[in-house]
């Protein structure tokens, strides 16, 4: 897979989640699948339990379907999954 800036408008439901860094220590380290998106928020399944994370306080590590593994600071992906896709994505780098 090809690692671009326009990751960040693709779909994160159903991908393998690991929260590297959160300004809630309690998150850190929380791994599973991402089941759910809302504008805010990830719902990632973690020991048969469901998690609710808020994006903008977290950097996410996201394990895509050839194993890639990337992370992505979750500010970059506040807002509507729907709307991400429309989004203009800046080139930070």
């Amino acid at each position: 897979m090809k690692v671009s800036a326009a990751i960040v408008q693709g779909e994160f439901i159903g991908l393998d989640a690991k929260i590297a860094k959160s300004t809630q220590p309690d998150n850190v380290g929380i791994k599973g699948k991402v089941i759910d998106e809302t504008r805010n928020t990830f719902v990632i399944i973690h020991d048969n339990k469901k998690k609710v994370i808020v994006k903008d306080t977290a950097v996410f590590h996201f394990t895509f379907h050839d194993n890639t593994v990337v992370a992505i600071d979750g500010k970059l992906l506040v807002g509507r999954p729907e709307d991400r896709v429309k989004k203009r994505i800046r080139r930070l780098w």
